[in-house]
């Protein structure tokens, strides 16, 4: 999963400082250690290096100086290309496709589509380890089956997240 493309994916909502995308992360994304200051700072220094975002406003505090950031039209466009393309079937792929469905709600884009590419990908796959399967050694063969009931676990999750779809869309929105 690529934290950038998640910060923007964020920012695409509304501007915020690096603080406040963090608690969103946290929120929506950190399943088992929060976030640190210092990666979510990083990573805004190095979209801000790459024009994918940039500073709306400094506001003066008591400690440092207060940066409020926006995506620009290049950071939107990344977004875009990232939740459109689907993601190389592998294991714990859950994370990744949760967060991209996730960032598809908030940002009012259709999640139903990122599912549906994913499905293809993922019985394109399929089709190559049978194909694998058929043509294998028994060595060959059980590492295949491995990987085609990882792959149907996968189909399980996307076909059940899909079926959840509209109650998910209303708890994010909350």
């Amino acid at each position: 999963m690529s934290l950038g493309t998640t910060l923007l994916g964020l920012l695409e909502r509304s501007p915020q400082h690096g603080y406040d995308l963090k608690n969103a992360y946290d929120e929506r994304f950190a399943t088992r250690r929060p976030l640190a200051y210092g990666q979510v700072y990083a990573t805004l220094s190095r979209l801000l290096k790459n024009g994918l975002v940039e500073i709306e406003s400094v506001e003066a505090g008591s400690g440092p100086e207060r940066k409020r950031y926006a995506v620009t039209d290049a950071g939107v466009t990344d977004v875009e290309r990232w939740l459109s393309r689907p993601e190389s079937p592998e294991p714990y792929l859950q994370s990744t496709l949760y967060t991209k469905v996730v960032l598809a709600l908030l940002t009012g884009r259709p999640a139903d589509e990122i599912l549906d590419v994913q499905r293809v990908e993922h019985l394109r796959r399929m089709r190559e380890f049978t194909r694998r399967k058929s043509e294998g050694d028994l060595a060959e063969q059980l590492i295949c089956d491995h990987a085609l009931f990882h792959l149907e676990a996968d189909l399980r999750w996307l076909e059940l997240t899909a079926a959840r779809l509209n109650d998910l869309a209303k708890e994010v929105r909350r």
